[in-house]
């Protein structure tokens, strides 16, 4: 493409380091002799020129200044142009939120600080994400103020719980792809990536089709009716382990199996295809993608906890708290 219009490259940005793909960055530094510009705190080896907040660049006539907005990675960068900003996976757009903050690096707390920057930015500047899944088209600051529930109003610790129960936890092919592209591999198949899977948003590695599943729920007060008329069910938590015998506890006779683990455990859920499932979680986030899963995989009968364990504590019910069960 640049020899058929003619022109020359002369600045290549990542705008941070990838999981779900194999950078091209350094391949274009060898081929056109390219400047390859990176935060200073990424840890690719063959970057040229690494930036810190607030340097001013010109490529040609256009002038870029560089955002630091770690979260999503700790070299996570924004591109501010006079009329646009290149957000990378610092935020997407619309429904699509914000790239995810549980990989290696990731950090909600420092992402909510990210985002109060780029709410502090002109209206105008027009959204351009490094990935756009759902085929919606580039828009201003203003109308993602409206329309992307990452930028709703909430306080720093609001947002990591936000973020907390809405996670599936790195796959591990994702893992592979990090440490291809910190060794700078040029080869696209260097590591092993499934196809067109948005991987890099919060709910990326859900199954196919899994997001688009409708599910009912079932509060606590109704929940607790039914475990003391004893109706079979499978009370299914999907949180981590360490968070069962943290403050909120867990019900009695619960199986674990965290929401990042559903979909390659589905076998040991086989027994349980004709009963109902309650999937169960903090606040309902995780358990409401854990039940989308279920869903898609043709069990007929699960429901979501509405409100989770918060809710379940709010109304006094008791718990077992990771040691001794303790009646409802």
């Amino acid at each position: 493409m640049l020899q058929r219009e003619g022109v020359r490259l002369t600045h290549v940005f990542d705008t941070h380091t990838h999981a779900d793909h194999i950078s091209g960055a350094g391949a274009l530094r060898d081929h056109t002799g390219c400047d390859y510009v990176m935060h200073e705190n990424s840890p690719v080896g063959c970057v040229s020129t690494r930036v810190r907040d607030g340097a001013l660049l010109l490529a040609a006539s256009i002038q870029i200044k560089v955002m630091h907005t770690p979260g999503h990675t700790r070299d996570s960068i924004c591109l501010i142009l006079s009329d646009r900003i290149l957000t990378g996976d610092t935020l997407f757009l619309d429904e699509g939120g914000a790239g995810r903050d549980d990989l290696p690096g990731g950090d909600a707390g420092a992402h909510w600080e990210s985002l109060q920057r780029l709410l502090a930015l002109p209206d105008h500047l027009i959204v351009y994400p490094a990935y756009e899944y759902h085929g919606h088209e580039p828009s201003s600051l203003a109308m993602q103020r409206v329309r992307n529930p990452h930028l709703r109003p909430r306080s720093k610790d609001e947002f990591a719980k936000y973020v907390e129960d809405l996670k599936l936890g790195p796959a591990d092919w994702m893992k592979d792809v990090l440490k291809a592209n910190y060794s700078c591999a040029r080869d696209p198949k260097a590591a092993w990536i499934p196809a067109d899977l948005p991987a890099c948003e919060l709910k990326g590695t859900l199954p196919q089709g899994a997001n688009e599943q409708q599910v009912a729920s079932i509060t606590a007060k109704e929940l607790k009716k039914r475990l003391e008329t004893q109706t079979p069910m499978l009370l299914l938590d999907v949180r981590e382990p360490s968070e069962l015998s943290g403050e909120l506890g867990h019900l009695d006779q619960i199986v674990n199996i965290p929401v990042g683990a559903i979909s390659k455990r589905l076998t040991e859920l086989e027994p349980y295809r004709q009963q109902e499932i309650i999937t169960i979680c903090r606040s309902g986030g995780r358990a409401h993608t854990a039940a989308q899963i279920l869903i898609q995989a043709g069990f007929p009968l699960v429901q979501v906890l509405a409100g989770g364990m918060t809710a379940w504590r709010k109304l006094g019910y008791r718990v077992t708290d990771g040691n001794q069960p303790a009646p409802y």
